[in-house]
């Protein structure tokens, strides 16, 4: 919503020194969002003039026709002499009165204005349009022709109201009552406590039974319909300079006297109306619901298909308007046409003034099916003040008797459906208790009071809502205009109380935890939208049968090629390391942490939960019982360089192992015992891929998987060479650990090491080996490594040596050799038992 301060100064007696920003940052306290303030004018510098058009010749030998002008612009030029101009618009004739700037004048955009000489003639100054004078559309793309009752010689500059300031609102839902004069003006009075001139308080004669007929067939859709009708109008009038100029500084385009009227009244009192041509009615007026596929034409020419929901307004052969939001072609306000021949004026000489209150959903729902967002539309979603109907009726019927020599007919239509005002009943001291402070009852009503609700009652107040105010309906919102007026910067600052011992859950503690491990180890947190297509597990070699095929779609996705939620992460974290590939950074090591949707076998309903009412524990249960499970995954994604090369060294690549590691790094943080041995899965490559394994009451299972990607995978979905990947189900992890991580013991006793190598055969997983050593060494093992792999013709073909370090500690006393030593056979005897090792020299 545009609003130019001089108008605003009409309603409400502003400081005579208060600026626009002065007024925006007063409007923003009392809770309107003024985006911008606009300064109409900035810059412009006279002399600017009203001239008259006295001889034109038409230059020749141009690529454009050219006129040479003489202009009468009085004494503003010092002589009195005809001002000599170039132009080269063609909409005005001798006789005309222009607009003249003349040389030392300065235009908007710092143009300077001087006399110079163009197509063989010297031009001393212009003939202005308004778009060069800032004014903006006026429907002609030309020169301004001003109506011949000014003078010559007149400041064009206060004549056309050029210099202004302009406040730019941002008008949310709630507030639909300020897409109006008299809204934002009673805002500003409230904020400034000034008392408002209301212009809906007009003398509106009462309704009477010889108005025009209106007949409503849907009481629900049109509530109130108010007809007036005014004759003898002038078909050649136009709109006077200050109701076009109010319109341009608005945002709205000049058109004709009448639409003019309409939509100065709109912006004026807020109420959307419509002007019918009388001569093309037929018959009764009626609001009605379309009939399913019924067309209409629109003031837009488009030819649009009914549905059985849009209310449309109709006379005898069918619809003629579509309420709230567009008027009909066949019923438009004619264009006046004058007669080349005789000169006579021809177009409306009757209309039929409609102002009417629609309700909001339908509009909205009709606005948005038809994709036809108009000005009417805008203010009927956001909630028009009914009883503003009548007066915005009274108000168009009085301008068109003024400014177009109408006749204003004697009949007034006014159908108003049975109705009561909403009444609210409220503790004196909710705004209190909603907002942390005393205000006192006195400071709830006058606030109150300013927005135009009648209070009554004491400790229990009963608040009866005015009509401009749909958005009031609670006790909450009450509260909300108390403490909005009384400044939310006054508003206290404390911090709530947290009760004891309700801190993050281990869960939660284990989230962070893992975050900042992974950070830690040079990873950065990537967060991707949990949509997916499926079409991307054909890019990641996923098995027909898998488990992560079976999706959960939405039934209104935000995009067509992501319809399902996501049951693994790594789509979003291989997408987001494509596109920084892309865009040059090459070393990459992401993660994330989020949610995946497994679909369960049978999909449940869920209930719909009242809204009157707080749920009950069985229906919140039902409803968690009909969504899918949402376990919590963790992934990595590595590329190009681990560590970079430098004067410390060559640096290293990414690789399988560092996906792997990462993994052991989670299992560190949440206490459990990860087995990491040879996989095949997926995307993974079958002789670079790691399953991730835990135990869970007794029983392995398998978590996750790590490794490089498959070369298939990485072509498929444009990765860089050589990407490795890690994924886990963070949830189990968290099962197979602890309820709270148990910090190591630390032994004052010396360690004693102990070295094995084993020959085994090279099918046998190195973990497996690892898992016998550890059980067969008992509780003096403290860690075990491996640190050497061999291959070769010592071993034997088929065979592969591993070599680990066994560090053995115990807490009360120094091992002796024979202790160390006897705990080292005991793992090498389990080793050989469960896998075939044997010592290496053995």
């Amino acid at each position: 919503m545009r609003v130019p301060l001089s108008w605003l100064r009409e309603y409400v007696d502003l400081p005579a020194g208060e600026t626009g920003r002065d007024v925006a940052a007063k409007l923003v306290d009392a809770g309107l969002e003024v985006e911008t303030v606009e300064q109409l004018g900035g810059g412009l510098k006279g002399p600017l003039v009203v001239g008259q058009v006295l001889t034109i010749e038409e230059l020749e030998g141009f690529r454009k026709p050219i006129r040479f002008c003489t202009v009468d612009v009085g004494q503003a030029n010092g002589t009195g002499e005809p001002q000599e101009i170039v132009c080269g618009a063609r909409n005005f004739s001798v006789g005309d009165k222009v607009v003249v700037v003349l040389p030392g004048a300065v235009l908007p955009g710092d143009f300077a204005i001087a006399s110079r000489k163009t197509y063989g003639r010297t031009s001393h100054g212009m003939i202005c349009s308004g778009d060069e004078l800032g004014m903006g559309d006026d429907g002609t793309h030309g020169i301004i022709v001003l109506p011949h009752e000014h003078e010559v010689g007149t400041d064009a500059i206060e004549l056309l109201e050029l210099v202004d300031e302009v406040l730019d609102i941002d008008i949310t839902p709630d507030r639909g009552y300020c897409m109006s004069m008299r809204g934002v003006a009673r805002e500003a009075a409230t904020a400034y406590g000034l008392p408002l001139r209301d212009p809906a308080l007009l003398d509106v004669p009462q309704p009477n039974s010889y108005g025009y007929p209106v007949k409503i067939d849907d009481p629900a859709g049109c509530d109130r319909f108010t007809a007036r009708t005014v004759t003898g109008l002038d078909p050649d009038a136009r709109s006077p300079i200050w109701l076009t100029r109010r319109l341009q500084k608005a945002g709205m385009r000049p058109i004709s006297l009448a639409v003019d009227i309409t939509n100065y009244v709109m912006l004026e009192l807020g109420q959307p109306l419509h002007a019918y041509d009388r001569s093309s009615i037929e018959g009764t007026i009626g609001v009605r619901r379309a009939e399913q596929g019924e067309k209409f034409t629109t003031l837009d020419g488009v030819k649009r298909t009914l549905d059985a929901e849009d209310l449309v307004i109709t006379d005898n052969s069918g619809p003629i308007g579509l309420a709230g939001v567009m008027g009909g072609a066949n019923t438009e306000i004619a264009d006046s046409v004058t007669d080349p021949e005789t000169g006579q004026v021809t177009g409306t000489t009757e209309v039929v003034i409609e102002a009417a209150h629609f309700d909001s959903v339908s509009i909205s729902r009709t606005a948005r099916r038809m994709k036809l967002s108009s000005e009417a539309s805008k203010r009927f979603e956001r909630g028009v003040d009914p009883q503003a109907a009548a007066a915005a009726a009274q108000r168009t019927v009085d301008l068109l008797v003024l400014l177009a020599g109408g006749t204003a007919e004697a009949g007034v239509t006014e159908v108003i459906a049975p109705g009561a005002p909403r009444t609210i009943a409220m503790p004196a001291d909710h705004p209190d208790r909603v907002a942390g402070m005393e205000y006192g009852r006195e400071t709830v009503v006058r606030r109150l009071q300013e927005i135009g609700c009648d209070v009554y009652g004491q400790d229990e107040l009963v608040v009866t809502v005015p009509s401009w105010r749909p958005d009031l309906a609670a006790p909450n919102d009450l509260a909300e205009e108390v403490i909005r007026l009384e400044g939310y910067g006054n508003l206290p600052s404390t911090l709530p109380q947290v009760p004891s011992g309700r801190g993050l859950t281990a869960r939660q503690q284990l989230h962070r935890r893992v975050g900042r491990a992974l950070a830690g180890a040079g990873y950065v947190e990537a967060l991707s939208y949990p949509f997916i297509g499926e079409g991307v597990f054909d890019q990641l070699q996923l098995p027909a049968h898998d488990a992560s095929r079976q999706v959960v779609k939405l039934v209104n996705p935000i995009s067509d090629e992501e319809p399902a939620l996501r049951t693994t992460l790594l789509p979003g974290l291989l997408g987001a390391l494509r596109r920084n590939d892309s865009r040059g950074s090459h070393d990459l090591a992401l993660f994330e942490t989020g949610s995946v949707f497994r679909a369960a076998a049978q999909p449940g309903v869920a209930v719909r939960l009242p809204v009157d009412r707080r749920p009950t524990d069985e229906e919140i249960a039902t409803l968690n019982a009909a969504l899918p499970a949402q376990p919590r995954y963790a992934a990595v994604v590595l590329a190009g360089a681990r560590e970079q090369a430098g004067w410390w060294g060559k640096g290293r690549p990414a690789d399988w192992a560092d996906a792997v590691e990462a993994a052991r790094s989670l299992a560190v943080e949440a206490g459990a015992r990860l087995v990491v041995r040879q996989g095949q899965y997926g995307p993974w490559h079958p002789g670079r891929c790691a399953e991730l394994v835990v135990t869970i009451d007794g029983v392995e299972q398998v978590i996750g998987h790590a490794g490089e990607l498959h070369p298939r995978v990485v072509k498929a979905m444009g990765l860089p060479a050589r990407t490795s990947a890690m994924e886990l189900d963070l949830d189990r992890l968290a099962a197979a650990g602890g309820e709270a991580l148990q910090a190591p013991r630390i032994s004052t006793f010396p360690v004693a090491t102990q070295d094995v190598a084993l020959i085994v055969d090279a099918s046998v997983p190195a973990s497996s080996v690892e898992a016998a050593l550890r059980k067969g060494a008992g509780e003096l093992l403290e860690s075990l490594r491996l640190f050497d792999v061999f291959t070769g013709e010592q071993v034997g073909e088929g065979k592969k040596s591993l070599a680990y370090a066994l560090r053995f500690r115990a807490t009360d006393r120094t091992l002796t050799a024979e202790e160390s030593t006897a705990a080292r056979d005991a793992a090498v005897a389990l080793a050989g038992e469960r896998t075939g090792a044997v010592l290496r020299g053995a």
